[in-house]
């Protein structure tokens, strides 16, 4: 590297090794008035301490994969209590069921999953990795005819409703003009099926009707690639989910 000199030189000497090797540790040496650097520990969020108490919800979840139901219990801890600032966060996870089959996979679920919750930051990412696992033996229809692909979607669902209820996941309202179409097409779908000749189907005195399903969607109805609940009518060449309004009409 060249330095420029700009004054006249006048004399020089040279600098033995020992002397340069004094030099550097003098200098390494901090001074008295100096006080000695300590690592500073960063971290991403804040660190809390479990309380005694905790606010908690418990699901039960009903499968026909399982003999026995699960329970699902959520504690949430509260920050910021009695402050503008207040806001629940799940802190921990529990699992029981009388089925002792699943126990270790639940558990490891458990354990890993409060240990996401404790972390912080956002947590909401658990609930589409675990409503994307699907069951290799098929899945199954809930009350309703939403359909779960596997029981670790549906204990997903549990986490997701959990979620909307505490504030952490805002669960898109239908607008007007997709409540008018559901409606619309419900009302256009009754009056076609009313209007179907009777005689189309063999008279039997004192049959008792056929019992709907829990949201009243039609027998007939597929399931919708959307909100995966079987409301999805054809008509007029058009796929209309009276659930939640998906068509691929537009």
């Amino acid at each position: 590297m060249a330095i420029k000199i700009a004054k006249k030189i006048k004399g020089y000497s040279v600098l033995k090794p020992e002397e340069q090797l004094g030099k550097t540790t003098t200098s390494a040496l901090p001074t008295a008035t100096e006080e000695p650097r300590k690592a500073e520990v960063i971290r991403m969020s804040e660190q809390i301490e479990r309380p005694d108490v905790l606010v908690g919800s418990t699901y039960k979840v009903k499968s026909p994969l399982f003999e026995h139901a699960l329970y699902v219990t959520l504690n949430d801890i509260v920050l910021n209590r009695n402050t503008a600032h207040e806001m629940r966060r799940p802190f921990e996870i529990f699992i029981n069921s009388k089925n002792m089959d699943h126990f270790q996979w639940i558990v490891a679920l458990t354990r890993i999953m409060s240990a996401v919750f404790r972390k912080g930051g956002d947590v909401t990412f658990l609930v589409e990795e675990m409503r994307a696992v699907f069951d290799p033996r098929g899945g199954y229809f809930k009350a309703g005819g939403v359909y779960m692909p596997s029981i670790v979607a549906e204990i997903g669902l549990v986490i997701e409703e959990h979620l909307k209820m505490i504030g952490l996941i805002k669960d898109p309202e239908l607008s007007d003009e997709a409540r008018r179409l559901i409606a619309e097409k419900r009302a256009v779908y009754d009056a076609r099926t009313q209007k179907k000749p009777e005689s189309s189907q063999p008279a039997t005195p004192n049959k008792a009707p056929e019992a709907e399903p829990a949201e009243k969607f039609p027998a007939s109805a597929s399931i919708c690639h959307k909100c995966n609940t079987k409301a999805t009518i054809l008509m007029d060449g058009c796929a209309t989910c009276l659930n939640c309004g998906y068509s691929k009409c537009g």
